[in-house]
């Protein structure tokens, strides 16, 4: 596979750690301007990054908004690159590993973005995340999380985690599917996995890159249609599925478990 050379990789180094910098001054005033503002910003800030990484979007056409209320968006997760792809479809509030926040200047900017952390390792955490979800979502913000609750490797994807779902119940907003596929040279690739590696061997891998394509399909979002949280997972699950392992060249390979 073709790598980038030594000097595209300082370039697009360069390159992201201004744009880190320049999203103190983006982000630092969004609480005071309005949602469809904030947005917009949100969704410039991505595109600016995903240019810079050479990641080109091969999307479908999204839903139109047909509701007013905001959207529950869900996804499969490979990547921190699924943020800005995200973020540049539908820029979205996150709900995200309590680890996140101490991350150097990243901890920073997400928390300014309106991040909600969460302690994964603790159930109590559960109930004021939802009800922080749905203020959001009553509001006709987006909330996105990731409801396999870690990283894979992209060919399938891990039994979904049933407990953020009740906020869409709870505020009967509708949940907008979106499932994401990575490839570079025309062939699905593992390289963008952010799976048991860390942040800095990660980017590494990324910039050497020449070229990303990320297919991102979306689903007619949908109110749910029952109040048992577990059925709903089961209907997202079952859709997202079908698309990430339609051209997989290993469905069967999603994770390697850490060792101790």
């Amino acid at each position: 596979m073709k790598t980038t050379s030594f000097w595209t990789r300082i370039k697009r180094t360069f390159l992201m750690f201004r744009w880190l910098l320049s999203l103190f001054s983006r982000f630092r005033h969004l609480e005071q301007v309005d949602l469809a503002t904030r947005k917009n910003i949100i969704r410039q800030a991505a595109l600016d990054a995903l240019t810079i990484l050479n990641v080109h979007l091969d999307t479908d056409k999204l839903p139109e908004n047909i509701y007013k209320t905001g959207r529950l968006v869900v996804a499969n997760h490979i990547s921190w690159l699924d943020i800005f792809v995200i973020s540049a479809l539908l820029p979205s509030g996150f709900i995200a590993m309590k680890e996140m926040r101490s991350w150097p200047m990243i901890g920073k900017i997400a928390e300014n973005v309106g991040t909600v952390f969460i302690d994964r390792s603790n159930r109590k955490d559960i109930e004021p995340i939802n009800a922080a979800i749905v203020q959001q979502l009553n509001t006709g913000a987006n909330v996105c999380f990731f409801p396999e609750a870690r990283t894979t490797f992209g060919n399938n994807i891990l039994p979904l985690k049933a407990a953020l779902f009740q906020s869409a119940i709870n505020a009967q907003s509708p949940i907008q599917i979106l499932a994401l596929r990575y490839y570079s040279e025309n062939q699905r690739t593992e390289k963008v996995s952010f799976h048991n590696i860390n942040l800095l061997f990660s980017f590494l891998k990324i910039i050497s890159l020449p070229e990303i394509t990320v297919k991102v399909d979306t689903f007619i979002p949908f109110l749910p249609e029952s109040d048992d949280r577990f059925e709903v997972k089961d209907k997202v699950e079952g859709l997202l599925r079908e698309v990430i392992v339609s051209d997989s060249p290993n469905p069967n390979r999603i994770v390697v478990e850490e060792t101790v």
